[in-house]
């Protein structure tokens, strides 16, 4: 697989750098860095990168996914808390990267109270990546006085799709051919997953949010959210109501009264957060239990704060990690389909 070929080729090179003489680093040195200087467009205006970077921060989520399945270890990168298994402070598929290029995990830090600007600063980056966040004006001016920065696309903050991070990051990193070729994988990889599993055509789903414990309402994403629009990618079309309901809101995230939950009877699978004890709940409530896709079962369940559910949030690395569990439970909540 590309991936794997780019981590390989990564990991070649880490080591032939670790090992090389002060004659090896003059070649090193004299080697093209691609188009530099490039200037990339974000929400907060154009960031000019003068040459190729050498050490890489990210902060927010996901950025540090993109670098590394771009064979790019970063020097530092937020710990996660949600999804975290093993209290590591990093995903199991970005574990699973840093082994196959032979790297340590970098510096972590802290953001469960925002950007710790001082602690980014001080791994010392010449290029710091906010490709998904939501990062405001004012945290991109206080990042930029440290290295470059780029934020996330014109638009909302935390919409940016998988393929428009890698893009970004390629583009950043001097790597635009090898963020093409992994963009085509990934979409050979969900392609050969969604096959397996037919019944998924044709059909709609809704990426929902119900509290077993507040069963007054309902909660559901839109397409912008790129939970809900990687359903569009393994085959799922947009319910009707989702979409009309996203014309009048600018927010990624509804909320409706039970009273309106028959709004989604035009959902075929429901994707939630939750446990078989939250969909008997939901099932046994009079006004959301009667939604179609609840009363008969065609819901996709993902335990919440597993891995699984911090990787449906789409990236670069997480992709090919979950997609086999992920395209099973749709696959079988989608065949409750009657």
């Amino acid at each position: 697989m590309r991936l794997t070929r780019i981590l390989a080729a990564a990991a070649l090179a880490i080591g032939l750098s670790a090992c090389g003489t002060s004659d090896d680093a003059d070649d090193t040195d004299a080697a093209p860095d691609g188009d530099f200087p490039v200037t990339i467009e974000h929400q907060w205006g154009p960031t000019t990168i003068p040459k190729q970077p050498e050490r890489v921060a990210t902060v927010a989520w996901s950025n540090q996914d993109t670098a590394l399945a771009l064979g790019v270890v970063p020097v530092g990168m937020p710990s996660v808390t949600y999804g975290d298994d093993d209290s590591d402070g990093i995903h199991p598929w970005v574990k699973d990267a840093l082994d196959e290029l032979g790297a340590d995990t970098p510096t972590l830090y802290d953001e469960t109270d925002g950007i710790d600007f001082d602690a980014v600063a001080a791994t010392e980056p010449d290029l710091i990546l906010a490709v998904n966040s939501g990062i405001t004006e004012e945290e991109f001016t206080t990042l930029s006085k440290i290295a470059p920065t780029i934020a996330y696309p014109a638009g909302p903050a935390w919409t940016t799709t998988w393929r428009e991070a890698i893009e970004m990051t390629g583009r950043a990193l001097g790597k635009t051919e090898e963020a093409a070729e992994l963009i085509a994988e990934l979409e050979q990889q969900i392609a050969d997953a969604v096959a397996e599993y037919p019944q998924i055509e044709g059909k709609t789903a809704v990426q929902s949010w119900i509290d077993p414990a507040d069963l007054s309402k309902v909660g559901f994403y839109t397409p912008q959210d790129t939970r809900a629009a990687f359903l569009n990618d393994l085959g799922f079309a947009t319910p009707p109501s989702v979409e009309e309901a996203a014309k009048s809101s600018d927010s990624f995230f509804i909320e409706l009264s039970a009273e309106q939950a028959d709004v989604l009877d035009d959902a075929d699978v429901f994707v939630g957060y939750g446990t078989e004890k939250a969909l008997r709940a939901a099932q046994a409530d009079s006004l959301i239990g009667k939604i179609p896709a609840i009363e008969r079962g065609s819901v996709a369940l993902l335990e919440d704060d597993t891995p699984l559910a911090a990787a449906v949030s789409p990236s670069a690395l997480s992709i090919p990690w979950m997609l086999p569990e992920y395209t099973r439970l749709l696959g079988e909540a989608a065949a409750r389909v009657q």
